[in-house]
């Protein structure tokens, strides 16, 4: 894992760009859905953050820290979300530590799911709110809220996390261009569209960033296999 990551960092900073990386092996992935997997125990992926977090290197690089680790976090019990969340605080630490140029984003969701205060309250618990581990959240990832839906959401949930100005948020665009279905549908739907392409200078105050987490064409799992390359839902995005 420490090299694949070193690979990604070194090739980013050899084109003078700045790296997007993706942990996603929180425990309970996806809490059984199509997306479930990730390490057998909180223990073994605190080993794998440290053997990621090692790849790092020392230039700018974004950390999107476990998408939907804190707001699809309800099936777990009590007991097991406060240990997630301890987790979650310890991989921020860590990544921070390992790289104090690394801007690590938490999981919030997007304007379509929790209300802001209640995202707020989990984000707090996992680390969001301290800057030894944060730089802010994320939103929208895999989904298609529209920008200003998401700026304005980000905005509520950054004010109720508290954590001082510094910190800000960055937003999933790669298929939000036509906005979500009317009908909540989230697999692969039809008829979506490429957001706003990725930057890292969006004009807009708290927004740190617009990316493209999800990549187009990436399936969900109803057009092809979770997670794998679909060139027919790609060109559909992209018409």
């Amino acid at each position: 894992m420490t090299a694949r990551v070193r690979a990604v960092t070194s090739a980013g900073a050899a084109q003078g760009r700045t790296p997007v990386v993706v942990p996603y092996v929180i425990p309970d992935r996806d809490c059984g859905g199509y997306s479930e997997g990730g390490a057998p125990d909180l223990a073994a992926y605190d080993a794998w953050i440290d053997r990621f977090a090692a790849g790092l290197g020392s230039g700018d690089v974004v950390v999107v820290l476990e998408p939907d680790s804190v707001a699809q976090s309800e099936c777990l019990s009590a007991g097991q979300r406060a240990a997630r969340f301890a987790s979650l605080a310890r991989a921020g630490r860590v990544i921070k530590s390992a790289n104090p140029r690394a801007r690590v984003y938490y999981d919030a969701g997007h304007s379509g799911w929790h209300a802001p205060a209640t995202q707020a309250g989990w984000l707090r618990q996992a680390g969001a709110a301290s800057a030894a581990s944060s730089d802010g959240v994320f939103s929208n990832v895999s989904n298609f809220h529209t920008t200003a839906a998401e700026i304005a959401y980000d905005r509520r949930v950054l004010d109720a996390l508290g954590g001082g100005p510094g910190l800000g948020a960055v937003i999933d665009t790669s298929r939000n261009g036509a906005g979500a279905p009317a009908d909540g549908e989230w697999c692969d739907p039809s008829g979506r569209k490429l957001g706003r392409a990725p930057t890292l200078a969006t004009g807009e105050a708290r927004i740190d960033g617009y990316l493209w987490v999800k990549l187009p064409g990436e399936s969900d799992g109803c057009k092809g296999e979770p997670g794998t390359f679909t060139a027919s839902y790609a060109y559909e995005l992209a018409r």
